[in-house]
């Protein structure tokens, strides 16, 4: 579905990645976990074309999305994405922020928008605070807004950028019972977590980043019970 092929990135002379090569299946859960500033929030980008590769291919549904810019556009709609921070659209309450891309990209009716929105915000808990704006909306219901943003687009391939990095214990634990929820789907779902119990409970296939390069890409089982690599060893230490 999603392919990576020989891919660096660099900003100056600062290199992101080096060399990184995976493959992304059909109805998979993916979690790519590694420390901070280890690169996986910049591969993450890349998969929707808001970063490009200094080198390498990105291939979805076999295009490449770097050189075929009309064939990202198109498929763009299907890649959707819950940043860390929201991006919420402050002016808007939490059902007009969920209509916006459904009227905006694929061109439907208000009406239509409104009915889609607010069943997708049912879906998420946060039906009951449809006419609230973000500032009225605690951290763990903006999330949960963004989420339902997201499915609202009917995407074959969600991403998740570190979505709870931003909550407290309480809201990180309403939001993950949300996206448990989602990866039991028929979707595609790549995320990036440093929660390591809720990555073992909902992800296929453990990806583990470290220093801009892919180290360890293992089913989940065998990665928190057979780490292969003495950095992969390393790092679940320290975090569980």
């Amino acid at each position: 579905m999603i392919s990576v092929k020989g891919v660096f990135k660099q900003f100056g002379e600062l290199e992101i990645l080096k060399n990184i090569s995976i493959d992304f299946h059909e109805h998979q859960t993916y979690a790519i976990v590694g420390a901070s500033g280890s690169g996986k929030s910049t591969l993450l980008r890349m998969l929707n074309g808001l970063e490009v590769p200094s080198k390498g291919t990105i291939t979805i549904y076999g295009h490449d999305i770097v050189q075929d810019l009309k064939f990202l556009e198109t498929i763009r709609p299907k890649l959707a994405m819950v940043f860390q921070s929201f991006n919420l659209f402050e002016h808007f309450t939490a059902l007009k922020n969920v209509m916006f891309a459904l009227m905006k990209v694929k061109k439907i009716t208000a009406a239509a928008a409104e009915q889609i929105a607010i069943a997708k915000l049912k879906e998420v808990g946060c039906d009951h605070r449809l006419h609230h704006y973000p500032s009225q909306l605690s951290g763990g219901e903006k999330q949960r807004v963004a989420i339902a943003r997201a499915l609202a687009m009917e995407p074959e391939i969600l991403l998740f950028d570190e979505p709870t990095s931003a909550l407290d214990p309480e809201m990180t634990a309403e939001v993950l019972q949300v996206i448990k929820k989602i990866t039991l789907k028929n979707l595609t779902s790549i995320l990036i977590t440093h929660e390591m119990n809720f990555a073992k409970e909902v992800a296929d296939t453990i990806v583990y980043m470290d220093q801009g390069q892919i180290i360890e890409i293992s089913d989940t089982h065998t990665f928190f019970t057979n780490t292969q690599t003495e950095r992969a060893k390393l790092f679940l230490k320290n975090m569980i």
